[in-house]
């Protein structure tokens, strides 16, 4: 099985270009951090580079821009061309089947109201979205 789930930050805010048949695309990286660092050293990442097609590129280049985070579910798929000085290049995407919001829109600046998070809702997200009069309803209901 060919199955990819990814959860990164954006490098570069995608762009959104057509095949000559009309057909939405993007390409873009995302930088994914490595689930160990050695002690002493910055935590590194990897930085994957992701294609999108269709609904799932207008979304993306809609709603995400650089610095934000995204998940994406996808698949590998491996590719080889001959660069211009004679070498054979191989490359290696991510084919993007979806992607979806890991932090909340106000991280980034924006704030489509019908989109969809991932993110859990924490007790701060909760106390935040509350009007005032709702907020000590709120907390009284805390067992804390």
């Amino acid at each position: 099985m060919n199955s990819v789930q990814l959860v990164g930050r954006l490098t570069a805010t995608p762009e959104l270009k057509q095949t000559k048949s009309g057909v939405s695309v993007t390409k873009f990286t995302v930088a994914v951090d490595r689930r160990y660092q050695k002690q002493g050293e910055d935590r590194k990442a990897d930085f994957i580079n992701c294609i999108a097609w269709r609904q799932t590129a207008e979304f993306i280049c809609r709603y995400f821009t650089k610095g934000r985070r995204i998940g994406v579910i996808g698949s590998i798929t491996t590719g080889s061309y001959e660069a211009a000085d004679g070498h054979k290049v191989y490359t290696t995407d991510i084919d993007v089947d979806n992607a979806e919001f890991v932090d909340s829109a106000d991280t980034s600046g924006t704030n489509p109201s019908h989109t969809r998070t991932t993110a859990p809702a924490t007790v701060d997200n909760m106390i935040e979205s509350a009007g005032d009069g709702e907020v000590d309803k709120f907390n009284s209901n805390l067992p804390f």
